[in-house]
Parts: structure tokens; C-alpha cells; sequence
């Protein structure tokens, strides 16, 4: 098999969404597998809808999750332009080929002819499609409309007779009915060529050997091969990958959630998490395996094994595999990848992170297990920081099953204990605090929950005894000494 050469080819027309995610995960993984090369190409004919900033994204999240290209349009290549409305000289040399072999003609059908065309079909319950008007058209009658500057486009003539059959690497063999195929536009009105048109030319162009893409083009093909044959061109091998579904049935969209790249990372999940999640979205190394690294997909990964049935997309999976990696990421790298959260949030600027480094590699091991994405980083760590802390949950203070005078007796017995210990660390601090209780005769729950709102504010935080040690003894007595005046104050108010 000659070198497999393969493509990634999105329009600008929004960011990167997480199917075209996959789509270029595969089509990156299938030609690493087969130490070949992997194209990035943009395609921008469509104008109209072209999203300012879409290009830039596209390319910086591929670079984001690890995706890298041999060739594209920052780098170049031997087979450049990698921007199709650079290449608007190329599609219009072989439309003008196929011109003169008779394979395409000048259509001048106006749009208003075309939607009376579509409505009337609509209304007979026929095919909806082209009915081939200007296909028998003489040269003579094609002169006179372009002398008189009659706007035309440029379509393909289609075999009527027969049918059009390709084998799919997932699905299988596919047969199309030529005679439901329309004579399809390949350079419109305005000179951009269709994606049609510009597909094919560039596909063969780059000596593109798999086309890897969504199953929505499956009814597409028979025109690209179509195409194909009326260059005289081999068709490359065709692979469509299945749709992505929500969880509860339809496509996948905002209403869900998060749905391009960039939200993700925005929302704090780790580039390697969500690509491991993406690849198993319709492909498995086994019924067992999930955590996987690129090296291994690469290593594993067959086009072929693709399921085609539809994948879900589960947002609770996806934060089972943020977890696992966030676990796994070390202390010091895991910090560097929540700073930006911090700042965005307002928490720390940058002066506070950088004179507040060691006291923040600290924290990181207490929140890590809480963790399911980066973004909840701040809320988790915000009590650590006086200026951010405050008891939220004033009434917790007083122990289950006791009055505030006892809430309060607690808290301060539990600071003079907490104030006698000389090594403050998390071994010496539930010795001192455990025997309290003993002597005390209380339930773990009466002692640790007024001194863990006391201390952090909320009844919900890491474990009291290693936050007790990273937030330091003069800290912790202090915020002691201010849940026992909150407890005074509800001892007033009650009595």
C-alpha cells in the first residue's frame, strides 16, 4: 500500500465541536498507526457563513489536545495552498476540464426557477433535486446567455443508468441508484466552488488516501465518486464515522451542555482526559481497557474497528475520566494547570500565586480527590485564603444534639488543645483532637463538625486534620476564636 496520507478538513464556520474532534482524532490516529502523514486543511468557500476567529480555534485546540499536523496552512507543504479560497485558480482550471470533456455544463436556471422546480416536487411527493433544464443546452445557446451576462453556474452531468457502489471501511459496501442523483452544483455563481468541487480536486490534489468523515456525508459519496470518475481520477478509501448522540436521544447541542473544544477547556478538563474520552466514543482497544494515552491509540487504533452504531456522549463518564487523570497528575503540574482558574476567577492575582507557591502546593493534595474538573479549583481552595473565608453555615456550628453555650465549650477546649501541640502537623492534631473527644464524651460529629464550619466555613471541605495543618496553628486559632463569637451571637439572638 502506498503511503497513507490523510485529512482533516473543517469549515470555519464555528469552533472546533467535539465531533469534529473525533473526526480529526481518527483520521490523526489512522495515520500515525500507518506511519504515514495528516493534513489540516481548511475549508473556507462558503462565505456567507465563515465565523471570524473559527480558524485560529480550530487549529489552537487540535494543538491543545495533542493533535499536530505534517501539513497545513501555518506550515505549508508540497501540495499547498492549504486554504481553499486560496485555491479558487485550481478549481476553476478543472471545472473547465471537465468543460470541455462534456462532463460538466453551464446552468442558468435562476433561483426562482429552482425553488418553483423544488416546490413543485414537494407537492407531487417526488425526488427533490435538479431536473437537468440546461443540460441539453447547444454552445450556440451557451454563447449567447454568457454575451448577454446571464449569471450561471457550473454542473456536474451525472450517469443516470446504474448505480454508483463504494465500500466503506466501517459500514461496508454502499449503493446509490444513479438516477436519484442530481446534476450537482461544482462552481457557483459567485466563482467559490461547492465543497463538492473543492473536496474532490483537493483530495486527489494531495494524494489524500482515506477520507475519514461523519456519516452525514455518506449520501455525498456517490457524487464525489461521480466526480472522481469524470476526471478519471481513483477514488481514495472512504471511512464515515458515527454521529455523536446525547444521552437522553438527538443530536448532541448546547441544550446539553459544553459542545466545542474550547468550552471544555474552559470548564477545566484536562486535554488528555478528553481525548481519551472522544476516542472511545465509537472505538475500543478492548471490552476492558479506558485509560488510555496517545501512544496507544496510536499503537491500537484500526479505522475499521470503528463501531458503527451512534455514540453516546455521557458528561458524567467524561468527568470520571477528568477525575482519573487530575489523580494522576503531579502535585506541581496540576497547580500550574489551575492558576489560570484562579486568576479568571478573581480568587488570587498573579502576585498573591507567585508569594503564595509553596502554601498552594500544600492545598493541592487536599482538593485533588474533589477535583472533577480545574474550574471547581477555586471554590474548593478560596477558604484557605482569609480574605475569602466566612462561615456560610452559621447554624452547623452548634453540634447535633447540643446548645450553642455547648458549641461554644467545644470550640474552646478544642483551641486550648490545638494550642499546646509544638509540632503542628496532621499526625499530632487528630491525637490531640480524638482524645478530646474521648475525654469529652462526644460523638465525632459533635466535635469535628463545629470545628470544621469554624475553620473553613462550610460543613463540606478536605479532611479537618490535614487542613488544619496547611492552614497553620495561628490561622486556625484565629478562625476558632471567630466561630466562637458567631455561636455567641446565635446564643444571644436565641435567648
Amino acid at each position: 500500500m502506498s503511503e497513507v496520507r490523510t485529512r482533516f478538513a473543517p469549515s470555519p464556520t464555528g469552533y472546533l465541536h467535539i465531533g469534529g474532534l473525533r473526526t480529526a482524532l481518527y483520521a490523526f490516529l489512522w495515520a500515525r498507526h500507518n506511519r504515514g502523514t495528516f493534513i489540516l486543511r481548511i475549508e473556507d468557500t462558503d462565505r456567507a457563513r465563515l465565523v471570524e476567529g473559527a480558524i485560529e480555534d480550530i487549529m489552537e485546540s487540535l494543538k491543545w489536545v495533542g493533535i499536530n499536523w505534517d501539513e497545513g496552512p501555518d506550515i505549508g507543504g508540497p501540495y499547498g495552498p492549504y486554504l481553499q479560497s486560496k485555491r479558487l485558480d485550481i478549481y476553476k482550471k478543472h471545472a473547465e476540464e471537465l468543460l470541455e470533456k462534456g462532463k460538466a455544463y453551464r446552468c442558468f436556471c435562476s433561483p426562482e426557477r429552482l425553488e418553483e422546480i423544488r416546490k413543485a416536487q414537494r407537492e407531487k411527493g417526488e425526488r427533490i433535486g435538479y431536473d437537468g433544464h440546461c443540460r441539453g443546452l447547444s454552445e450556440e445557446e451557451v454563447q449567447k446567455k454568457i454575451e448577454s451576462g446571464e449569471p450561471y453556474v457550473i454542473r456536474l452531468k451525472i450517469e443516470q443508468k446504474g448505480v454508483t457502489a463504494f465500500k466503506d471501511l466501517i459500514r461496508g459496501k454502499i449503493e446509490t441508484p444513479n438516477n436519484i442523483l442530481d446534476d450537482h452544483i461544482l462552481i457557483k455563481s459567485d466563482g467559490y466552488p461547492t465543497y463538492h468541487m473543492a473536496n474532490v480536486v483537493d483530495d486527489h490534489l494531495m494524494a489524500i488516501t482515506h477520507v475519514i468523515r461523519g456519516e452525514e456525508w455518506i449520501s455525498s459519496t456517490p457524487r464525489h465518486i461521480a466526480l472522481y470518475r469524470a476526471f478519471g481520477w481513483d477514488p481514495p478509501e472512504f471511512a464515515h464515522v458515527p454521529v455523536i448522540l446525547a444521552e437522553g436521544g438527538g443530536k448532541l447541542s448546547k441544550r446539553h451542555g459544553a459542545t466545542t473544544v474550547r468550552e471544555f477547556r474552559e470548564n477545566g478538563y484536562l486535554p488528555e482526559a478528553l481525548l481519551n474520552f472522544v476516542a472511545l466514543l465509537g472505538w475500543a482497544i478492548d471490552d476492558k481497557t479506558e485509560i488510555i494515552d496517545m501512544e496507544t491509540m496510536i499503537k491500537h487504533f484500526d479505522i475499521t474497528k470503528v463501531n458503527k452504531s451512534s455514540a453516546i456522549f455521557s458528561y458524567n463518564k467524561l468527568d470520571w475520566f477528568n477525575g482519573v487523570y487530575i489523580r494522576n497528575t503531579g502535585d506541581e503540574e496540576l497547580l500550574k494547570q489551575i492558576e489560570p482558574f484562579l486568576l479568571k476567577s478573581g480568587l488570587l492575582n498573579d502576585e498573591e500565586i507567585k508569594s503564595n507557591k509553596t502554601y498552594l502546593k500544600k492545598i493541592i493534595p487536599l482538593i485533588r480527590e474533589r477535583l472533577k474538573n480545574l474550574s471547581q479549583a477555586p471554590e474548593l481552595i478560596g477558604f484557605f485564603f482569609d480574605r475569602h473565608y466566612r462561615i456560610r453555615e452559621e447554624q452547623a456550628l452548634i453540634p447535633k444534639g447540643l446548645s450553642p453555650e455547648e458549641g461554644i465549650k467545644i470550640l474552646e477546649v478544642s483551641k486550648k488543645a490545638l494550642e499546646k501541640i509544638d509540632q503542628f502537623n496532621e499526625k499530632n492534631i487528630e491525637e490531640s483532637l480524638r482524645k478530646l473527644m474521648s475525654e469529652m464524651g462526644l460523638k465525632p460529629a459533635q466535635i469535628f463538625m463545629p470545628l470544621r464550619v469554624a475553620i473553613t466555613g462550610s460543613r463540606v471541605s478536605p479532611g479537618l486534620f490535614e487542613t488544619i495543618s496547611v492552614l497553620g496553628k495561628e490561622r486556625t486559632i484565629k478562625r476558632i476564636e471567630n466561630g466562637i463569637k458567631t455561636l455567641e451571637q446565635i446564643n444571644r439572638q436565641t435567648n
